[in-house]
């Protein structure tokens, strides 16, 4: 009888799923050339006298910013990445690694600075002191940092809204 492991089970969930081409839209999501690529740019051509529409995608890769393009009919099928977005607060950056944390006070160290641009902005950031947050972003078995933003919440929490006043009832005394 043989022994079964079973330490990496997951639930089965596909790390895409198909959508037609014409279904796609700008600042979606999709796979092109096997990477996860945030839509920026998206045109139809009309349809020849013997032929299918065709949709020309550019797209920059979540992780790596780096441009991707394609031209698919706009009949068929284009595999959409199945993509998760977690922000996090940023505690330090040290080493090359992001110390973040979640709302939950959940820490986590293990994800790198990222290169280029975004990981110039995020370190002249974090030398600054100011408090900001970073999007995680998790496809296709790969997690990375998708982009920062200002988190003045925590020193800023805005005006306190009132109710309208159409809304509230006179109060009535017996």
């Amino acid at each position: 009888m043989a022994d079964f492991d079973f330490s990496t089970a997951d639930a089965g969930a596909s790390a895409t799923y198909p959508m037609q081409c014409s279904a796609l839209r700008k600042n979606g999501f999709v796979m092109l050339k096997g990477r996860p690529c945030k839509i920026v740019e998206m045109s139809t051509s009309k349809t020849g006298k013997h032929g299918h529409a065709k949709v020309h995608l550019t797209g920059l890769d979540i992780f790596t910013q780096k441009k991707y393009e394609d031209i698919c009919p706009s009949t068929h099928n284009m595999d959409v990445p199945n993509v998760t977005r977690k922000d996090y607060q940023v505690i330090d950056v040290s080493d090359g690694f992001l110390s973040l944390m979640d709302d939950n006070g959940e820490t986590r160290e293990d994800l790198k600075v990222p290169e280029g641009d975004l990981g110039k902005e995020i370190e002249k950031k974090n030398s600054s002191g100011d408090p900001f947050m970073v999007s995680v972003l998790k496809a296709c078995g790969r997690g990375g940092c998708g982009r920062y933003k200002e988190h003045d919440l925590l020193m800023n929490p805005g005006p306190q809204r009132k109710p309208p006043t159409h809304l509230l009832k006179p109060h009535q005394s017996n």
